[in-house]
């Protein structure tokens, strides 16, 4: 008989999931004693055909209350009637949240459903009202809420004063503001993702929503038919059941279900507007008068009125040292002239030969250095370059501190609008979807 059961069970889900009623044929199976199925198949179908389920419903009440409430909750939203549910099934069935806990396959199952308005307003409620009792926020740093809503976020910050300075938008007192502004705004574009009109793009392919009274058809993979088959015993082996931080960081991040990100947010709700208020007051740190940057390898001090003079001098006397390859004196084209004076004039007496000699050795000398002339100019005009090159950058970097500053204020405006409607947006919660 329990195969009978089982076959009729599998029928009656896939007749839920297609049209949302029961099949045409009367169950064919008998009562096994003790075994809370075959009565909730009872009282499902007394349900589903408008009858009175209560004789069938307390014997499987009473042989596991929890198994049958959550039964008849997941049936009756997988079908679209999930206003049909008694409202003490919905706490029978969820029973209790814990933090040190993994959530059950069945809590995840109800809580999607709910998400999803399965059981109306009413059915958003209750998950918000058992999150809400745990105070989940009080149990998990900020930062894992932040990384969760905007993965991935840049670890420098370029502002537009500073595109041709990057590395002093790594410094600390320009990144800091900048970095915060930033993040404040992908914070409130994320919120405004979450809390906008979203049903009106999913509803067409979410059909758990009792409003249009439609099967869930499409929800073969998902979690409340998959929960449903594995309690009538055609499901595999349950697989790892998560913490509750864990589900809800899930929730949190992009491309997640949005309704289960509505109610997740709801649940960040306190750590964000604290988020948003820090980030606020970073972003309005006032930018440094003063500042020391790093150009060409050396650090400048750089004031409003322009670069420091000390700090510009010792750094091109830095570029002196390291630009000019110290020569000692030019013994060897000192020796070749001497020689070859001295061979011009034993020419006179001696040899004609040596005439010739000398002139080469002159000749020889001459080149040498020529050459050692060349070289000295060389590291003369790269000298000059690279100081003409420090002080056209050190003016740019004090030029792009003005800039900077100037931005300050406009930063300052837009971080203030992002955090007041990030608030806006967290305070609708869920429910204003």
């Amino acid at each position: 008989m329990a195969t009978e059961l089982h076959r009729y069970a599998e029928a009656l889900l896939a007749h839920l999931a297609a049209n949302g009623s029961a099949p045409p044929a009367a169950p064919g199976f008998r009562d096994i004693s003790g075994y809370w199925l075959p009565p909730a198949v009872e009282a499902l179908v007394a349900i589903l055909a408008g009858e009175d389920p209560l004789e069938p419903l307390s014997r499987a009440a009473g042989r596991d209350q929890q198994q049958t409430a959550l039964f008849l909750c997941l049936a009756l939203a997988v079908s679209g009637q999930g206003s049909r549910i008694h409202a003490s099934w919905l706490g029978t069935a969820f029973g209790e949240l814990s933090l040190d806990q993994p959530v059950s396959h069945g809590q995840r199952s109800l809580w999607l459903a709910a998400a999803r308005g399965a059981y109306g307003p009413a059915g958003k409620i209750f998950v918000l009202r058992k999150l809400d009792a745990l105070a989940v926020q009080e149990h998990t740093e900020p930062e894992q809420w932040v990384q969760a809503l905007v993965p991935g976020e840049p670890s420098v910050v370029v502002p537009p004063s500073l595109v041709d300075f990057p590395e002093m938008a790594e410094i600390p007192e320009l990144a800091k503001p900048a970095i915060a502004a930033a993040r404040l705004a992908r914070l409130r574009a994320r919120c405004a993702e979450i809390t906008s009109a979203r049903q009106a793009d999913h509803d067409s392919s979410v059909p758990l929503d009792n409003s249009s009274g439609t099967p869930a058809t499409t929800w073969a993979e998902d979690e409340p038919l998959a929960m449903l088959r594995s309690l009538i015993g055609l499901g595999g082996p349950a697989g790892p059941m998560a913490s509750l931080n864990s589900h809800l960081l899930d929730d949190l991040r992009p491309g997640a279900d949005p309704h289960l990100a509505a109610i997740a947010l709801h649940v960040a709700a306190p750590i964000l507007r604290g988020v948003a208020e820090e980030l606020e007051a970073d972003s309005r740190l006032e930018p440094p008068m003063t500042l020391t940057v790093p150009l060409l390898g050396h650090r400048i001090h750089l004031r409003p009125e322009g670069p420091d003079q000390p700090s510009l001098t010792a750094a091109e006397d830095a570029i002196v040292a390291d630009g000019v390859v110290p020569r000692g004196r030019p013994w060897a084209a000192m020796v070749l002239i001497v020689a070859g004076v001295a061979c011009l004039a034993g020419a006179v007496t001696v040899d004609s030969l040596l005439a010739a000699a000398g002139v080469a050795m002159i000749g020889l000398s001459c080149w040498q250095l020529w050459q050692r002339h060349k070289l000295v100019d060389a590291d003369a005009r790269f000298v000059a370059a690279q100081i003409s090159e420090l002080k056209e950058l050190a003016e740019g970097a004090v030029w792009a501190l003005h800039a900077y500053a100037r931005e300050a204020d406009d930063r300052a405006k837009q971080a203030a609008d992002d955090s007041a409607e990030l608030t806006r947006l967290i305070r609708r919660g869920p429910r204003a979807a």
